[in-house]
């Protein structure tokens, strides 16, 4: 499938699946670590690798003068922000640990896949994203493929440490919508605060409980795989917020495990298993679905107000003072507008479909 600058696909879905393949490297490449370091604390370096990478980075930028097209963080984002980092980057992390301690690790690795469709059922049902039939059952051959690479022949314990599980999962699912919220400000300086919130809370419980400070090497090469695995790759998420919304997103973002599963066999020369097969045809099915949806539907525009990265297509047609480059930012006016065209729920399309008024035309 050929994408172009003007496809509705591009760079949303492409942004989703490089953050999930970035994602997915970290299982494989943790587990390398893991086996000097307390899980915990192992967190704690990745999320900081993210968080200071990323605020290098943007002190680079700063430094060489490089013009930063994107919108800042306001104060107004920073309710939401904080909500995110709570959300995500603490409670989340305490549940899961929580849940790990009272339930079987087979159990809690199925369980995580729960997190895929807290972040649907929210988007859908709090947020009133688009969501049709065909997206629907597109994100459940996906999570479907991930629980099937998950299992390992056992029951399901559905106990105490199962719901602080699932909970986790409600919890990352509260955060991935809310930093859609956030998705039109700097990706960047989002993903570098929740990086160091995150970090820090765990390396300090993690050290609190006794954990023991791993060689300057490991922790080294903790930072590193945690800049690029989470702060890049989260970086790619929120940007692929902008483009195609929560439900979407995560959708795609919930190919992680399978691609993880994919580098440990080529890295670690793991088996090739039934379960990977299976997951590869389900979520294989699952991605088609998703990239053959064609959402289109006659919509109204409302008088906007907003400010983000943006170039002059048929969203913003609007005069500047002076020579502007492109992309570039800024306090904008969106007059009232109604077209009909394929389309995500991204930043100019967040409005609630009304009965009769939703179509999605599949791909020929």
């Amino acid at each position: 499938m050929m994408w172009n600058r003007h496809s509705n696909l591009w760079p949303g879905v492409a942004l989703a699946l490089g953050s999930a393949v970035l994602f997915g490297a970290s299982t494989p490449l943790s587990k390398i670590l893991l086996g000097t370091v307390d899980p915990q604390l192992l967190a704690g370096l990745l999320y900081l690798g993210a968080g200071f990478g990323l605020a290098a980075l943007h002190a680079g930028r700063s430094l060489l003068s490089q013009a930063n097209t994107e919108a800042p963080l306001r104060r107004a984002d920073l309710p939401w922000l904080a909500l995110a980092i709570v959300s995500g980057g603490i409670v989340g992390p305490v549940l899961l640990m929580l849940g790990l301690a009272r339930t079987d690790a087979a159990s809690g690795s199925l369980l995580l896949n729960l997190e895929g469709l807290a972040t649907m059922s929210i988007a859908w049902l709090v947020f009133r994203e688009n969501v049709d039939r065909r997206l629907l059952l597109g994100a459940l051959a996906i999570v479907a493929g991930a629980v099937v690479l998950s299992w390992r022949g056992q029951h399901l314990s559905l106990d105490a440490g199962a719901a602080l599980i699932g909970a986790a999962c409600v919890a990352w699912g509260i955060d991935n919508n809310v930093t859609r919220k956030l998705s039109a400000a700097d990706p960047v300086l989002i993903a570098m605060a929740k990086g160091l919130a995150a970090g820090l809370f765990n390396a300090v419980i993690a050290t609190a409980r006794g954990a023991d400070l791993p060689a300057p090497s490991v922790a080294s090469l903790a930072a590193v795989l945690g800049f690029f695995a989470i702060g890049v790759s989260l970086v790619l998420f929120v940007l692929a917020l902008r483009h195609l919304g929560a439900a979407r997103t995560g959708a795609y973002f919930s190919l992680a495990p399978f691609i993880g599963a994919l580098i440990a066999v080529i890295v670690l020369r793991e088996p090739v298993s039934f379960n990977l097969v299976a997951a590869a045809l389900l979520m294989g099915f699952g991605l088609w679905m998703h990239l053959t949806e064609r959402h289109t539907h006659m919509h109204t525009h409302e008088a906007m107000d907003h400010e983000h990265s943006h170039i002059h297509d048929k969203h913003h047609q609007h005069d500047h003072d002076g020579p502007v480059i492109e992309p570039h930012s800024h306090w904008h006016h969106h007059a009232p507008m109604r077209h009909k065209h394929p389309h995500y729920p991204d930043l100019h399309h967040r409005h609630t479909h009304h009965h009769g008024e939703q179509a999605s035309e599949n791909a020929d």
